[in-house]
């Protein structure tokens, strides 16, 4: 029967094991980190997008109003009811939402319908904007 010796030589290596581990756990935890960065990024991306859509619907609204009582007076009874209700965000508003129809000059059937609003991620002294031109036959 052969016997097996062992080298005392291996005390070097002591330790070695748990340096790996923490190793690991610390590139895990720089992985994770970066993975909740990243999620609380798309949360915004997405917040910002449900937000241009909706002021997209509401420009729609407004245009769609012009459309049906064929005139671009921003004083109409359907046209202050959509901007009443562009900064109420249980009826579908914005946040700080503001709607506003300028006729565009020059253009007796023409009408600019601009939506602003406050992002939570803007800057406080630049609300995000769309604007709509829209043209009556």
């Amino acid at each position: 029967m052969k016997r097996i010796r062992f080298s005392r030589n291996g005390g070097a290596q002591r330790g070695m094991a748990l340096l790996e581990c923490l190793m690991a756990l610390l590139i895990f935890s720089v992985g994770l980190i970066g993975l909740l960065g990243l999620e609380a990024r798309v949360m915004n991306i997405s917040t910002d997008s449900e937000n241009r859509n909706r002021a997209a619907m509401l420009a729609s609204e407004v245009a769609s109003a012009m459309w049906l009582n064929n005139t671009v007076n921003p004083l109409a009874p359907s046209i202050t009811a959509v901007e009443a209700n562009a900064a109420d965000q249980t009826q579908g508003g914005l946040p700080s939402g503001n709607v506003a129809v300028t006729a565009v000059p020059g253009a007796p059937n023409a009408a600019d319908i601009t939506v602003t609003w406050q992002e939570v991620s803007d800057a406080p002294l630049s609300p995000s904007t769309l604007t709509t031109r829209v043209f009556l036959p």
